[in-house]
């Protein structure tokens, strides 16, 4: 009798049935010993993480087994891009050629998702006069009479900050469930359906950590049935997991709340409630709020809240606001609660005024030993007590370990970028793995031939004035050489903005494009850099755009960091995690903020070489590689580039670098 592992041995032969379905397959050792190990976890149960360097496969490495086994399988990711793609193309490619059929479903979070029932009332929103949100809105509204998935994604150039969007899709606060007058032609219930009967259901990390944290988006009934699961992009996990476990409560909700009381007053019972006059109250409670912060805080800023107050506020006023805005609450809750038999609204909005009732009176106590709290000040206040990481909520709620009898469920985690070391402990360790088999996969690209690394020893120290404009200049240098094809990280928004401002200034007579994060969506960004305008382009960006980039052929050929991606030491999930560290006898910098500056390298690193056929080069322009003693060892979780010692060799390497297109055929 055949094993699962010999299925996947025969499917990843050269003359296997991906070889014949897929004209551009390539044999790669790695991928198949990845195959393999996910095979044997998924025969004998367990937890399996696995580090796969770009270019492995990983996708088909974890994906066929799952497919051969005939189990059911759930899939994550990170993205809702890469579920796409995996939902797509990817699984039915591979049902294809393996010529195994299995029911496949698409499962995203309510935000992608149209509401009917708030369709409606956006109709009705007299307040609505904007002649652009009414454009956009009469979109919608066309297209919802043909969709049948009822997923955002298919409106061609959707904006995905649109104002649109909150308002025809619904919250798990907001949402009426079984009691909605639109519950039977939900889009959410219809995907939630379909993902029951499935045999693969594909979702994303935001989505699976939000049922985690309230076990109400239908995975909760889903994920009993399903034997493998399988998390790709994994190393976004703790964070994603953190942010959902957090316990939140902002001026945004409140205002939010505030407005859809009003709304469904006006629309469900005008004149048995003076609604305006309630809505102004809670209205008032958050002016009332606001006014405690004090006035010279106009950018953003965060407060660390060790004590019964924030950090620069008196207690007494803080206690009285939070009062304030509880009281404002438990008079909304009681007026609402005498309408519950009008309509489901009321009841809804009830629960939702109790809920952020109780959250003012958990933050008016003491925050949680085991958790650190902070607040937000910017645009909106925001108030947070989060876990320091998710390892004991993936050991007793997710793996249930002390279960009796032991589950048999598969568990696999992989990324290609998961660590610094061996053991993989960045990863393993916040979140409860450290009980997993653990496989480290190279990537197969020779990178020594393929790219080249630059370190400028003649830039100023990153936290000198003039190092940005410095950035900028060596870019603009590089960049005209090359014809664009440049792809600029920064560490920080207010890098960005001198890089950018500068490369702005300084080709704004040139036909190479500069494009700057926040100017446009990402994916439009991107789509605009493939595909460049004018002679080429000139990318500036930071946080999202250091991972899961995917720009193959020679549209870029040149990354450049501008400093090591160290994580803020003032952050306060930075400054608790490093407490503790230094409370169990270890050293935070050696031992957190180093690992974590590491892997954001290696993933900022990762956006050069994608294709066997690529070629580039990467510049870090942090002279503390060279000069401190750390440099080496962060030098030392780079793919091994040929060296670039001068700035001379550094621009031979430059004009070396081909115009002739080095895109690979799609291989698996």
């Amino acid at each position: 009798m055949t094993t699962l592992g010999d299925r996947v041995c025969a499917a990843f032969a050269p003359e296997g049935v991906l070889s014949v379905a897929e004209a551009h397959f390539l044999q790669r050792e790695g991928q198949k010993q990845m195959a393999l190990a996910v095979a044997k976890t998924i025969e004998q149960g367990g937890v399996l993480v696995v580090e796969a360097g770009t270019g492995v496969g990983k996708t088909f490495a974890y994906l066929v087994p799952a497919i051969l086994s005939g189990e059911r399988v759930l899939l994550s990711t990170a993205t809702k891009t890469l579920q796409d793609q995996l939902f797509g193309r990817d699984l039915p490619r591979l049902m294809r050629a393996l010529g195994v059929p299995f029911r496949l479903a698409l499962l995203k979070g309510r935000s992608s998702y149209l509401c009917l029932h708030r369709l409606e009332l956006a109709r009705q929103d007299a307040g609505i006069t904007s002649g652009m949100f009414l454009k956009t809105l009469a979109q919608v509204e066309s297209w919802s009479t043909r969709t049948s998935s009822g997923d955002l994604a298919e409106i061609p150039d959707m904006d995905e900050r649109s104002p649109v969007i909150p308002l025809v899709t619904s919250t798990r606060e907001n949402c009426l469930g079984s009691q909605c007058p639109k519950f039977k032609t939900c889009h959410v219930n219809m995907a939630r359906r379909a993902a029951l009967a499935a045999d693969v259901v594909v979702v994303n990390h935001h989505l699976f950590f939000a049922d985690f944290a309230v076990r109400e988006s239908g995975l909760a009934e889903l994920l009993p049935t399903v034997r493998v699961v399988i998390f790709d992009e994994a190393h976004q996990i703790n964070l994603i997991g953190v942010q959902f476990l957090a316990i939140q409560l902002s001026t945004g909700q409140l205002l939010d709340f505030k407005q859809d009381m009003l709304a469904a007053g006006w629309s469900l019972a005008r004149g048995l409630v003076d609604w305006q006059g309630l809505a102004k109250s809670v209205e008032n409670s958050i002016q009332e709020f606001r006014l405690v912060f004090p006035y010279g805080r106009q950018e953003s800023t965060r407060l660390r809240w060790s004590e019964s107050a924030p950090e620069g506020l008196e207690n007494a006023p803080w206690q009285n606001s939070l009062s304030a805005l509880s009281r404002a609450l438990v008079q909304c809750a009681s007026t609402l609660w005498t309408l519950s038999e009008i309509a489901p609204d009321f009841v809804r909005l009830h629960e939702r005024a109790e809920e952020l009732a109780r959250r003012i009176v958990l933050f008016s106590g003491h925050c949680d030993p085991a958790a650190v709290r902070w607040i937000d000040v910017g645009a909106q206040v925001r108030l947070v007590q989060s876990p320091l990481d998710i390892a004991e909520a993936v050991q007793t709620r997710l793996l249930k370990q002390n279960e009796d009898p032991p589950s048999r469920r598969a568990w696999v985690f992989t990324s290609a970028t998961l660590g610094s070391e061996k053991g993989l402990r960045w990863f393993t360790e916040p979140c409860g793995l450290t009980d997993a088999t653990v496989l480290r996969v190279e990537s197969p690209f020779d990178y020594a031939a393929q790219s080249s690394l630059y370190v400028p020893s003649q830039l100023a120290r990153p936290s000198e004035p003039e190092h940005g404009k410095q950035v900028a200049a060596l870019a603009a240098k590089a960049a005209r050489r090359l014809g664009g094809r440049t792809l600029l990280l920064t560490t920080t928004l207010r890098a960005l903005r001198v890089i950018g401002d500068a490369l702005l200034a300084e080709f704004a007579d040139s036909q190479i494009d500069i494009w700057v994060q926040g100017d446009l969506p990402k994916r439009i960004l991107m789509e605009r850099f493939r595909n460049p305008l004018r002679d080429g382009s000139i990318l500036v960006a930071s946080a999202s755009f250091w991972e899961g980039v995917d720009i193959p052929g020679d549209a870029l050929q040149l990354v450049i960091i501008d400093k090591l991606p160290f994580p803020p030491p003032s952050d306060p999930l930075v400054e608790a995690r490093s407490r503790r560290m230094e409370r169990e006898g270890r050293s935070a910098f050696r031992d957190y903020l180093i690992p974590e500056a590491a892997v954001a390298l290696k993933q900022g690193a990762g956006r050069l070489i994608r294709r066997e056929s690529d070629r580039g080069i990467l510049v870090i322009c942090d002279t503390r590689l060279l000069t401190m003693s750390y440099g080496r060892r962060l030098l030392a979780v780079l793919p091994a580039m040929r060296r670039l010692q001068t700035e001379e060799e550094f621009h031979v390497a430059v004009d070396e670098l081909t115009r002739i297109s080095t895109k690979d055929p799609r291989q698996i």
